[in-house]
């Protein structure tokens, strides 16, 4: 049979028939691994039928500060473009969820790690200002290595950004459900990603500002087992609850039609 039907889990390390693992909403079924999903499908997996209206793709970063390291900023976005065949590193959807209009955010890990950039800014900004204007929930997908370096300080003020237009939504009782995959860190987590009236993380999902190798570098301590993961989060009352990816779609709708006094 073709090599590419198999795949090796990442954490039992069992090969595994694609097909069986694409079934089972890319979550292995020997030991309940969550592979990372795409913004696409993401959204397709979220949205009745899988069907919803892209708005806000447009957008392009641009390179400001000239940036090189390795490579140029250029080349980096120009690779991203090429390998997710997106603009950039999120994507926005506007549909029904169980039959309740909303907009829904997803990052795009695959483009340069989901950094947040200008451009991912500005998505999730126009999101949270489209959902205040419809009146409509809104639901963002963290996946995220954090601040965008590329950018700099233009970079770091999309966290202000983001998180003056959650707060509108606040104001205006619109509910905002944040949903946080692994990775969600740095100044995603620092900024949206924690803004939430919901916080849900995926199981065993890696959720913190800087990574356990700094922290234990910096206070010279050894961390607790499982440090910074769902779980451990959800005993310290940093996340709310942990939803595996196959029920992630139920439990949405029921939250939803919760906060917006929608019985079924």
């Amino acid at each position: 049979m073709a090599d590419n039907l198999w795949t090796r889990c990442n954490n039992c390390q069992r090969i595994l028939y694609k097909e069986d693992i694409l079934e089972n909403h890319s979550v292995c079924p020997a030991c309940g691994f969550h592979f990372r999903l795409s913004g696409v499908e993401r959204l397709t997996m979220l949205f009745d039928e899988g069907q919803f209206e892209v708005v806000d793709h447009g957008l392009l970063s641009l390179d400001p500060l000239k940036f090189v390291d390795s490579q140029s900023y250029a080349t980096r976005l120009e690779t991203g473009r090429r390998k997710t065949s997106l603009p950039e590193a999120a994507l926005t959807g506007v549909g029904t969820l169980g039959g309740i209009r909303v907009v829904i955010s997803a990052l795009e890990f695959a483009f340069m790690g989901g950094s947040m950039g200008s451009v991912v800014g500005e998505k999730i900004t126009r999101a949270a200002e489209r959902s205040l204007r419809e009146r409509i929930p809104l639901i963002v997908i963290s996946v995220s290595g954090g601040a965008r370096m590329q950018e700099g300080v233009l970079s770091l003020m999309q966290m202000a950004k983001t998180s003056g237009a959650l707060a509108r939504l606040d104001e205006a009782a619109i509910p905002f459900v944040s949903v946080l995959a692994d990775p969600t860190t740095g100044g995603v987590t620092a900024s949206f990603a924690m803004l939430g009236d919901l916080n849900i993380a995926e199981p065993n999902a890696l959720i913190g500002f800087a990574g356990p190798r700094v922290i234990e570098q910096t206070i010279r301590e050894k961390l607790p087992k499982g440090f910074q993961r769902s779980e451990f989060l959800l005993k310290q009352g940093m996340v709310d609850d942990v939803v595996p990816r196959k029920n992630l779609r139920a439990y949405l709708i029921r939250v939803l039609r919760l906060l917006l006094n929608r019985p079924q």
